[in-house]
């Protein structure tokens, strides 16, 4: 897999690290048991602090994506959520939240911003399926 940090974004490279690992579980890019690189391996080939990798990876054991076996490494976990459903739902709310007030911001009516994340739900789902292939 291949990590893209963009410091340009003002988004922390810990919050990108997580984001990325997210998105490829959620697309099939990283399955169950695929091994992370290490905290030194990727802070060393993203050329950052040990310790913002470290804390990427613990912020992801944390919500349930990966699990850190002693000796091993990261791997991802076979059951990624964990968090109750009402914890699910705020965060999810929270996330729609900033894209509503960014839409706003950016002169986008609400049918279109529908239009747009049905057009993302389905390039998602594409893009799932075409990993499973």
């Amino acid at each position: 897999m291949r990590w893209i940090i963009d410091y340009q974004t003002g988004v922390p490279v810990y919050l990108q690290l997580m984001q990325q690992v997210k998105s490829a579980v959620a697309t099939g890019i990283l399955r169950s048991g695929d091994q992370l690189p290490s905290v030194r391996a990727m802070a060393e080939e993203l050329r950052v602090n040990r310790n913002t990798v470290a804390r990427a990876w613990a912020d992801l054991e944390a919500e349930g994506v990966i699990a850190n076996r002693q000796g091993l490494g990261c791997f991802v976990t076979e059951k990624v959520t964990p968090l109750r459903k009402a914890v699910r739902n705020e965060r999810l709310a929270t996330a729609l939240d900033q894209v509503i007030v960014q839409a706003h911001h950016l002169q986008v009516s609400d049918q279109t911003l529908r239009t747009v994340l049905e057009e993302r739900l389905e390039h998602f789902h594409h893009s799932r399926d075409a990993q499973g292939d």
